[in-house]
């Protein structure tokens, strides 16, 4: 892990170092823009969501230092935590809970969500959108989390004293680099069109990951009992059928993405750093399938888009049969 974690972090700076000083040309500019899009998924896939979750190492202050890399691609490792930690990883597609299944009135991505007319598109105009994901949460979002107090519809505590002190430190470094410097070298046009690049490869990257693992048509998605407030099944029974695996016979897609298209064994063991997900999952199938319990993989990336797609599409039907999930 500190091999591939050296890999990823030089890789991010050489790209960077040759896109501010070295470019020469246009089509030069794009393709590191790309390239240092998809270095800043790649950090945040493997080393910074490992630290944010505790699995990289057995030292709290390694971990804490890994889960601040976010800072390094313009997020809020604290933020995160509560986002992504707290809120997702305990309300696994529950509507109203999980805030990663929230797009608000751009989406519809529940069966238990408002369906709107324009959704009817949403499986193709939302593509693009997502490209705007790490764009919108380096400009907007943070900064509108610190002041509202609020993550979607949920309260969430902001960052004080040393976090406060990591959040201000974080932005302003992460904006010296996207701008600050360029600018001395570029103008203003050149840094936003090579920022906006970088941006949106980055979003989409990180947004297409997380849809095909649980927004897709054989994830379930419950709801809480009236009368108890609490979902039908136990806690690992609901991790294991909101998530879906996908292309997990693939070496190079586990090491891009983190380990991240073993999604089943990191929602059961978030804990645990993703290398040794390709070790474990026959052993979680297995006793999945023992007990009777929903195990369900795409074999192929693709194939979790295409299901993606397909659900994209269903949600924006002006009707929906199929209510998956959904508690008596």
């Amino acid at each position: 892990m500190y091999v591939k974690t050296a890999i990823l972090l030089g890789g991010f700076t050489v790209v960077y170092t040759l896109l501010v000083f070295v470019d020469q040309t246009w089509w030069q500019g794009l393709l590191l823009a790309v390239l240092l899009g998809l270095s800043a998924a790649g950090i945040g896939f493997n080393i910074q969501h490992d630290g944010g979750h505790q699995a990289y190492s057995d030292h709290p202050w390694v971990n804490k230092l890994m889960a601040m890399t976010l800072e390094l691609i313009g997020g809020s490792s604290h933020l995160w935590r509560w986002k992504h930690v707290v809120l997702h990883h305990t309300y696994v597609n529950i509507t109203g809970h999980d805030t990663d299944i929230d797009l608000g009135l751009l989406a519809r991505l529940t069966p238990h969500q408002r369906r709107l007319p324009y959704h009817r598109w949403q499986h193709l105009y939302l593509w693009p959108l997502y490209g705007l994901l790490a764009i919108k949460w380096q400009l907007l979002d943070d900064f509108r989390k610190l002041i509202s107090g609020r993550i979607s519809n949920q309260p969430v505590p902001g960052p004080k004293g040393r976090e406060l002190v990591i959040f201000i430190a974080g932005k302003a470094t992460f904006f010296t680099m996207a701008f600050g410097i360029p600018l001395l070298f570029h103008s203003i046009g050149v840094v936003l069109l090579y920022y906006g690049v970088a941006g949106l490869v980055a979003g989409m990257a990180l947004s297409v990951v997380f849809q095909v693992a649980h927004c897709v048509e054989e994830a379930e998605f419950p709801l809480p009992r009236e009368e108890t407030g609490r979902v039908e099944h136990a806690w690992a029974i609901h991790q294991a059928e909101t998530t879906v695996d996908f292309a997990r016979r693939s070496r190079v897609v586990a090491w891009l993405v983190g380990g991240l298209n073993f999604q089943i064994e990191h929602h059961l063991f978030p804990r645990l750093c993703h290398v040794n997900y390709p070790a474990i999952s026959k052993l979680v199938e297995e006793t999945c399938r023992e007990f009777g319990i929903k195990y369900t993989e795409h074999r192929s990336f693709r194939a979790g888009l295409a299901s993606h797609f397909r659900w994209l599409r269903r949600m924006g039907m002006p009707t929906t049969k199929r209510v998956t999930g959904s508690c008596p």
